[in-house]
């Protein structure tokens, strides 16, 4: 990893040489998830339309490991979180200045009761303070990550995140004016990691895979009674959206990938029986067929199965037609809101460019929802 950091340092160096010769300073923005399962950094640069990704990380820490039994953040998930949150550290101080930066987490924490000795622990360790955000934030930040894969002739989407510790479906509009917001949304309490520790073994019986999709369709039922999305699918007046591993896994597995490429899976859009389809073979894969398979692997086997119960409980639950597989999702929506809103606030009255943050300071050294 010390290699990462001297190519960002180099990288960033030769960024910034460019940038003042035009008079200018370059603009990065840093947005971290940390979730039940991985902990995912990005640096992007704004673009007159959206943003250019500069650099990643992504490190799978199982920070919810058996939070189901007690509600506590485990020992060694701290220690490989903060491993891992030690190297977004040093790549975000690679790239300082940051001109605007949010770093949240989900429902591990939102669960553990020792939330708060933890966040204490990261911040003292690494620098970085995060945020815990609720399953209504973390819902409309999947929306709006998942922003430019909506179909604009079609005036509402339906997105659903199938997370590590919660899953989050949210109904979203688009207004004439172009705006989205979000009408309503429903948390599921519990995802990948959860459900494959709930039913513990190399391989979930069809009972297990039953009992899921069972259990989701009656949460659904709910939400289904008040927004009236059977009718709004089978009109075509809805866009389904899915952004998660499991979701990006069935669109490469679709497609018979070699080996995983975003470009050719974000966008891809799957009709209902393409997506039972490859369900269905993932399903007869077995534990170990998974464990082989060049888009899914060892860390993925179970958590892919325990996220296609949650995709064939909305698939037989809904009259769902097609599903457009996003991979994006919570960073990119971070990224998107902080840009818009620096876009829009700039400038002082004085017309003078705001001050760029450097972490620890300002903004980074406040609570990060504040912006």
């Amino acid at each position: 990893m010390q290699y990462k950091k001297q190519h960002s340092k180099e990288k960033t160096a030769q960024t910034s040489s460019v940038a003042e010769n035009a008079g200018v300073q370059a603009s990065y923005y840093a947005a971290i998830d940390l979730g039940t399962n991985s902990c995912r950094l990005v640096i992007a640069q704004p673009t007159p339309s959206s943003f250019h990704v500069v650099e990643t990380f992504s490190r799978v820490t199982r920070l919810g490991e058996d939070i189901i039994h007690g509600n506590m953040l485990a020992k060694p998930a701290i220690r490989r979180t903060i491993s891992a949150l030690k190297v977004c550290s040093a790549i975000i101080d690679a790239y300082s200045p940051i001109v605007r930066m949010r770093f949240v987490a989900t429902a591990a924490c939102r669960r553990a009761l020792n939330c708060g000795d933890f966040e204490k622990a990261v911040e003292r360790d690494t620098g970085l303070k995060m945020e815990v955000i609720s399953s209504k934030e973390e819902a409309r930040l999947a929306v709006v990550g998942c922003m430019p894969l909506l179909n604009r002739m079609i005036k509402r989407a339906l997105v659903f995140d199938i997370g590590g510790g919660s899953t989050e479906i949210s109904l979203a509009r688009i207004t004439e004016s172009g705006k989205t917001f979000i009408e309503g949304f429903v948390s599921l309490p519990y995802g990948v990691v959860t459900i494959s520790e709930a039913f513990p073994g190399k391989d979930m019986t069809n009972l297990a895979y039953n009992t899921i999709v069972e259990r989701t369709q009656k949460i659904l039922q709910e939400f289904e009674e008040k927004y009236q999305i059977t009718e709004a699918i089978r009109n075509q007046e809805i866009q389904i959206i899915g952004t998660s591993g499991t979701v990006t896994v069935l669109g490469a597995v679709h497609l018979n990938l070699p080996r995983y490429n975003r470009a050719a899976v974000d966008g891809l859009a799957l009709s209902g029986a393409e997506v039972n389809k490859v369900i269905s073979r993932i399903k007869n894969m077995g534990y170990e067929g998974r464990c082989r398979h060049s888009c899914i692997g060892k860390q993925k086997a179970d958590l892919t199965m325990a996220g296609c119960t949650i995709i064939e409980a909305l698939t037989t639950f809904w009259p769902i037609s097609e599903i457009t597989i996003a991979d994006r999702g919570i960073r990119e929506g971070i990224l998107l809101d902080m840009m818009h809103h620096q876009k829009h606030n700039y400038f002082h009255q004085n017309g003078k460019r705001r001050k760029m943050f450097r972490k620890g300071h300002n903004y980074a050294g406040r609570k990060s929802g504040s912006h």
